[in-house]
């Protein structure tokens, strides 16, 4: 066990990095423990995932994030988080685990799957992306059903089906039809979602209309086989021979880790977390939370680009000083 931290941060994503340097440029003693590699969502997300934000709106830090276009990409992001991590020189520990956290007379104990860290405050940065939102179907837990999509070359001429129809969907099923898989997505809405991204909505829904992808909208999936899918439909049900599922259905925190530590959250399907919106401290006072993980279920709420403040927030309520 080393000596007590002033700052200890769980998540090394951009807003956990975030936190990270607002720590550091207030020369407080800090710490991040990552489960994974470096933005380790980041890492996990398709290989030829675009960002809707532009570059500038993901810098943290105050070191430029230049790209080769006006939207940058996943391995750009990747290549810029690692250059600020060592630009800044972070305190970051890798492939380590937050496994519980608990009182420790007027501070807190952190323990890892690798030892234990005393800490005055503790901050939940973790995302959101670990835990996927389950369909609850037969066949659900096959290995050819996959809650995730990285590579489209892997799917090349398998017959595809695609669960859902916003961003994720829409790029998985996009890019394996380009890669010759016959592709059919499943859309438990009338239509594509509004929130895809504007120069892929029209290309999803153009090869929609000229019938070169399937689609079964106000859809949901009834049972999964080796070699079949059964869907519900408006018109009955519909049974497609099927290689592959991608079930993007979207992700949530970890809401046990929360509860474990004495998080309370409302009492509601949104499950928002309990936090002061103006210092970002939850009902235990020490505790923060920033980025996504303060959204509940609407993961959709927080970004990179709106949640970047949440850092000098709480480091400014931990010192009571501000920083410019």
């Amino acid at each position: 066990m080393e000596g007590i931290y002033d700052v200890l941060i769980i998540g090394g994503g951009p807003i956990g990095l975030a936190c990270a340097i607002e720590a550091q440029q207030r020369n407080l003693k800090y710490i991040v423990i990552e489960k994974g590699c470096l933005v380790n969502s980041l890492y996990n997300y398709p290989l030829n995932m675009t960002f809707f934000s532009t570059s500038d709106r993901l810098e943290v830090g105050g070191l430029p994030f230049m790209s080769l276009n006006a939207k940058p990409n996943r391995s750009e992001a990747l290549e810029y988080y690692r250059r600020v991590a060592g630009y800044f020189n972070l305190n970051i520990r890798y492939f380590e685990r937050v496994v519980d956290v608990s009182s420790l007379n007027d501070s807190f104990l952190v323990e890892t799957t690798k030892g234990r860290f005393p800490a005055k405050n503790v901050v939940v940065a973790t995302g959101f992306y670990d835990k996927p939102n389950l369909m609850h179907v037969p066949g659900e837990g096959l290995d050819k059903v996959s809650h995730y999509y990285k590579d489209p070359a892997f799917y090349a001429f398998q017959k595809v089906l695609v669960v859902g129809a916003n961003n994720s969907s829409v790029d998985a099923a996009l890019e394996t039809w380009r890669k010759g898989a016959d592709v059919t997505m499943v859309v438990r809405d009338s239509e594509i979602g509004r929130r895809v991204k504007y120069w892929a909505k029209p290309d999803i829904e153009n090869r929609i209309a000229e019938g070169s992808i399937k689609a079964y909208f106000n859809s949901r999936i009834l049972n999964i086989s080796e070699t079949e899918v059964t869907i519900d439909t408006p018109g009955g049900e519909v049974v497609v021979p099927n290689d592959f599922v991608i079930a993007t259905t979207g992700y949530q925190p970890d809401f046990d880790f929360l509860r474990k530590i004495g998080i309370a959250l409302e009492d509601s399907d949104k499950l928002y977390p309990d936090y002061n919106h103006d210092t970002m401290e939850t009902n235990i006072a020490g505790i923060y939370l920033a980025g996504v993980v303060c959204g509940g279920m609407d993961t959709h709420v927080w970004f990179i680009e709106n949640s970047r403040a949440h850092a000098k927030i709480i480091m400014e309520n931990i010192t009571g000083n501000t920083v410019k």
